[in-house]
């Protein structure tokens, strides 16, 4: 039939004017279609909206575009949603951008280029700020933290061209703020290093800021686990390195923890503490169950303090433990000399009793079931202790008990009188300040146990033990 009708059209017509018949006729049925969309205009209110562009050269029709603006509208939009959700800032803790396209880390000038064709004109002038350090309310310690800018370029003409190329994503995060401290390694950096890398199953390249090469020799058991290259420290690097993918900044949850809801593949405490056994060798798993005391002696470690908050009666609390049928191991938590030295006895006990500090922040090393005795002294600090250290035991799968002194037990008692508000009304001095706390409450406090009271509390821990 086809055949037939262009032989009956092909004799009547000649070629020009066959060609003129053509270009008129769809025309025509573009006229058509568009008054029908035009009629039927409601019934069709979520098709495409159909733009028509045509060229006309020498008189004959040689474009004719059929453009979809919605779908554009949509892209377009979500372009513009992808750029400014590439960074957040206004999580309460931690702010952090996760990029992908062509980027380039200028460590000298603190700057990291987003060179994405993608992003077209959208991401022109657009840049974010960002101190790479999982304490953002705390202005002490973002003060000690290399600001670092995240800026898109348009086209990748504007960025600086790079020196050195790598195909592994990259996470940059910053050595400053309290690195040094033992809690707030842990809490600041290490758990939210692993919560942001773990995925990438050691894929991936480490980038720091305020690079500190003690803290690399500290944690390289760690950090070696976590990536498999070297970690790089771009504050003086002339380089321009180059990535498909970069995490400014580490996500962080709560003090101490992770929350499986949140985390990459569901990652918890408990899946760390797994993590850092593997990391440091350590040999047990879980804690001591009691059947027999007169053959299983568990282990208690007292966690000795020398400067501040220390147990001025330490051979009494050791003899009293052991007079109950424990093991007794006192040491001092000084990790900055040898952490898996320390890791290693810490993980060898079922027991850890310290007060409130840094050192209890080794519980991450204890094995599971394990138990936390942990001495809150004067100062109001219920709710730091429990924050700090409690929360996190439980979410470790760490048995917690907590031993709140009297006033009779802190040294504070010679050198304030029992009707000062020291004693009286604690939380007034934090209304003045944490360095006011700080002052007087953990530095200028040490502890004397009263052992017949505090035999109550191991004996709880041996009755847990049991169970």
């Amino acid at each position: 039939m086809k055949m037939l009708y262009d032989t009956i059209l092909a004799k009547s017509f000649s070629r020009y004017e066959r060609k003129k018949f053509g270009f008129w006729s769809l025309v025509g049925c573009l006229i058509i279609a568009l008054s029908f969309f035009t009629v039927f205009k409601p019934s069709f209110g979520r098709l495409p909206t159909l733009k028509l562009q045509s060229a006309m050269s020498t008189g004959a029709l040689t474009l004719l575009r059929i453009e979809d603006t919605s779908i554009s509208k949509r892209l377009e939009s979500k372009t513009k949603e992808e750029t400014k959700s590439m960074c957040n800032i206004l999580d309460p803790r931690s702010a952090f951008c996760e990029v992908e396209g062509d980027i380039r880390i200028h460590g000298n000038s603190s700057t990291i280029f987003v060179a994405s064709s993608q992003m077209g004109t959208l991401a022109e002038n657009k840049s974010w700020s960002i101190r790479p350090y999982a304490r953002k309310e705390d202005e002490t310690a973002m003060g000690l933290v290399t600001e670092l800018s995240v800026k898109s370029v348009v086209g990748h003409e504007e960025a600086p061209h790079c020196t050195l190329y790598h195909n592994i994503p990259a996470i940059l995060f910053s050595l400053g703020g309290y690195a040094g401290n033992h809690f707030h390694d842990f809490s600041d950096i290490l758990v939210p290093l692993f919560l942001t890398s773990r995925q990438f199953n050691g894929e991936v390249q480490f980038l720091l800021s305020d690079s500190r090469s003690w803290w690399l020799t500290k944690f390289e058991k760690v950090l070696e686990r976590l990536s498999k290259y070297e970690t790089i420290s771009i504050d003086r690097d002339s380089e321009i390195h180059c990535f498909p993918s970069v995490i400014v900044g580490l996500k962080y949850h709560k003090e101490l923890s992770i929350d499986p809801s949140k985390s990459p593949n569901g990652y918890t405490m408990k899946d760390f503490r797994v993590f850092l056994r593997s990391s440091y060798s350590l040999k047990r798993a879980t804690a001591i169950r009691i059947r027999d005391l007169a053959h299983d002696k568990p282990r208690l470690l007292i966690i000795s303090r020398r400067k501040t908050r220390s147990f001025t009666n330490e051979a009494e609390i050791a003899q009293m433990a052991r007079n109950l049928g424990y093991q007794v191991v006192v040491a001092e938590a000084n990790t900055a000399t040898d952490l898996l030295k320390f890791a290693q006895i810490v993980n060898s006990c079922d027991v850890m009793m310290g007060i409130h500090g840094a050192g209890l922040t080794n519980i991450v090393f204890l094995p599971t079931n394990a138990i936390l005795i942990q001495i809150v002294p004067l100062g109001g600090l219920e709710w730091l202790a429990s924050h700090d250290f409690g929360n996190p035991a439980l979410d470790m799968n760490i048995r917690y008990l907590e031993y709140k002194i009297k006033e009779e037990e802190s040294s504070l008692i010679q050198q304030y009188p029992l009707d000062h508000a020291v004693f009286k009304d604690p939380l007034s001095f934090q209304k003045q300040g944490w360095e006011t706390v700080r002052s007087i409450f953990m530095e200028k406090q040490n502890v004397k146990l009263d052992v017949s009271r505090f035999r109550a509390t191991l004996s709880e821990a041996l009755e847990l033990l049991h169970q």
